[in-house]
């Protein structure tokens, strides 16, 4: 079976909903499943250098200090119920995501699944900056890739036109947010749904077609 995930590294909510996937996932009884994990840029006109997060978030939103800091709350609880920590105390800059993707895009098949939780956990729990190449090679490092290599190739600008081209044909797939979770390309869960709804769908999924 194939999942193929459609997220954007600074999205809590993303965060979330891959913790309920593998939470399923371990539960599961079902084939081997393999997951594909594909950029998706909610916003690509943030500066390299990043943008102030609150107020960055407050105009993207349209809302009061008081609002975002009710959807702060909001959303760090929905994070506890999972079991993932979420910190937005820590987040200092909105980010462009578009490098860190083209670290995942260059981590190995083994290893891609460790990075992308790695990048969550520095940007939306540590409050790192995840557009940042010291960042990045730091996690690819920790993770098994050759820290000189790395650093090389995520300065490449075949791999950033491959990363903006790949979330460019997610929406031309019909992909309009994130998360999203495709099964087998033949349905999608969108947003972070509870471990149940997916053990659901792979349950689902598993299910021959009729001839």
């Amino acid at each position: 079976m194939i999942i193929d995930i459609f997220h954007d590294t600074a999205c809590p909510w993303c965060r979330i909903g891959k913790k309920h996937l593998f939470d399923a996932l371990e539960q599961w009884q079902g084939e081997a499943v393999d997951i594909h994990w594909h950029p998706f840029l909610l916003d690509n006109q943030i500066p390299e250098e990043g943008m102030e997060f609150r107020t960055f978030m407050k105009a993207k939103k349209g809302i009061k200090t008081e609002q975002l800091n009710r959807l702060f709350h909001y959303t760090q609880q929905a994070g506890e119920a999972a079991g993932v920590k979420l910190d937005f105390d820590k987040v200092s800059l909105a980010v462009n995501t578009t490098l860190s993707h083209q670290l995942i895009a260059l981590a190995p098949e083994k290893s891609k699944n460790t990075v992308v939780e790695a990048i969550y956990k520095a940007y939306l729990e540590d409050g790192l900056n995840i557009g940042d190449t010291d960042v990045l090679v730091s996690i690819g490092e920790a993770a098994g890739m050759d820290a000189t290599e790395l650093r090389h190739n995520l300065s490449n600008d075949a791999a950033l036109d491959e990363v903006v081209t790949e979330a460019a044909l997610a929406r031309c797939r019909g992909i309009m947010g994130v998360p999203c979770f495709r099964f087998n390309n033949q349905f999608n869960i969108n947003g972070s749904q509870s471990v149940e709804a997916f053990l659901e769908a792979l349950n689902r999924t598993a299910v021959p077609e009729p001839l």
